[in-house]
C-alpha cells in the first residue's frame, strides 16, 4: 500500500545533554508543518578507486553523514501574551534566545551567541521514524503581503537512527491560527522607529510588500574518530523589503544607500492580545537598491543587512504579545 506524505509528523524537543535523545512526543511536541523534505543519510562518501585491470567504477564506502530536515510553520501567537508560541523552541535550535517578560506580557527572541541549544527531533514519515539529533539550523521568517506569515527552517542532525514507527496522540492544540498579512492586520514597514518594551514607536512609516529575515547561522556537521556534532559557528542576518517611494523618499534612500547609513526597522503583524508579533532591528543597511514593477506602479526593493549594534547579539528582535 503506498505512504503518503500528508501523513508525515514531526516532534521536536530541546536537549538537555548532547547527543542524548530528549525523545519528543505527539502528545506534547508536535510540529505543525508545511513543505516538509528529507535527506535521510547526507553521507561523505568514500570512493574506493581501484584499478582491476579494465574500465569501470568501484564501489563507494558511507562515511560520516548527517541528516538535513527542512519544513515552514505559520508564525501565529500562542494566544496568551506571555506563554511562548508553539515555535518557539524551534527558534532555539536556531540560535536565540527566549525571555518571558511582563509589562505588557510579552515573549521576546534575540539571537545568542552563547550558550546554544540543540533539539531532538523526529520525523515520522508514514510508518519510518528518522532521529535527528544535537540539531541545529538556520530560520528565515517572511512576511509578505497577501500571504500568511511563516518560519522556515533548514535543519542538521547527527543520525539518530532510522526504524519502523508511527507516533501516539498527537495533538496540535498548542498551534493557533495565523493572521493574514493585509491592511487590516498589519503595522506597515516604519525604517527610524523606537522600540520598547513591546511598544513600537515613531520613525517614517512606507507602504511596503513585507519583510524577510533570514537569520543567516553557519550551521555545521563536525565528523571526528569520536564524535560527530553539529554547531553554529557564526550568524550573518539578511533580507529584503520593497517600498513604495515618492521622488523625494527614493533620492534621499539612495543617498543612504550611496553614504552606509544605518537605520531602525520594524513592524507590526496582528491586532490582538496573544496572536501579535514585532519583528524589530536597531541597525540594518540598505543595500543593493532595484527597481520594481508591481502592477503597473514603480517601487523600489532593497536588499537588508541586519547589523549588531556595539552591544552585540541584538540584530534583530522577535517579540509576541
Amino acid at each position: 500500500m503506498p505512504r503518503k506524505i500528508k501523513n508525515s509528523v514531526v516532534t521536536a524537543k530541546v536537549q538537555t545533554t548532547p547527543g542524548v535523545d530528549a525523545a519528543p512526543t505527539g502528545a506534547a511536541n508536535a510540529i505543525l508543518i508545511k513543505d516538509v523534505s528529507i535527506t535521510a543519510l547526507d553521507a561523505q562518501n568514500i570512493s574506493r578507486d581501484v584499478i582491476r585491470g579494465s574500465f569501470g567504477g568501484s564501489e563507494q564506502l558511507v562515511g560520516p553523514a548527517s541528516v538535513k530536515l527542512s519544513y515552514s510553520v505559520e508564525l501565529a501567537g500562542s494566544g496568551t501574551a506571555a506563554t511562548p508560541p508553539a515555535w518557539g523552541v524551534l527558534l532555539q535550535g536556531c540560535a536565540a534566545g527566549e525571555g518571558a517578560l511582563t509589562t505588557p506580557a510579552r515573549v521576546e527572541y534575540s539571537p545568542v551567541s552563547i550558550g546554544l541549544k540543540a533539539l531532538t527531533q523526529y520525523y515520522y514519515d508514514d510508518g519510518v521514524l528518522h532521529k535527528l539529533l544535537d540539531c541545529m539550523g538556520n530560520c528565515t521568517l517572511s512576511a509578505k503581503v497577501g500571504e500568511i506569515p511563516t518560519l522556515a527552517f533548514e535543519w542538521t542532525g547527527v543520525n539518530g537512527g532510522i526504524v519502523t514507527g508511527s507516533p501516539s496522540g498527537v495533538t496540535y492544540a498548542p498551534w493557533k491560527k495565523p493572521v493574514p498579512m493585509t491592511k487590516a492586520n498589519v503595522i506597515d514597514i516604519a525604517l527610524g522607529c523606537t522600540y520598547n518594551a513591546g511598544v513600537l514607536s515613531g520613525g517614517t512609516q512606507y507602504s511596503s510588500t513585507g519583510l524577510e529575515l533570514n537569520f543567516g547561522n553557519a550551521v555545521n556537521f563536525d565528523a571526528m574518530l569520536s564524535s560527530e556534532t553539529v554547531d553554529i559557528t557564526d550568524r550573518d542576518s539578511s533580507g529584503s523589503i520593497e517600498l513604495e517611494l515618492d521622488a523625494t523618499q527614493e533620492v534621499a534612500l539612495m543617498a543612504d544607500v550611496v553614504a552606509n547609513v544605518t537605520r531602525s526597522l520594524g513592524i507590526v503583524i496582528g491586532t490582538a492580545a496573544g496572536n501579535k508579533a514585532i519583528v524589530f532591528a536597531p541597525n540594518v543597511q540598505l543595500v543593493n537598491p532595484k527597481k520594481v514593477d508591481r502592477n503597473g506602479k514603480r517601487l523600489i526593493g532593497f536588499d537588508v543587512r541586519y547589523v549588531p549594534t556595539a552591544a552585540g547579539n541584538d540584530e534583530w528582535k522577535i517579540v509576541t504579545l
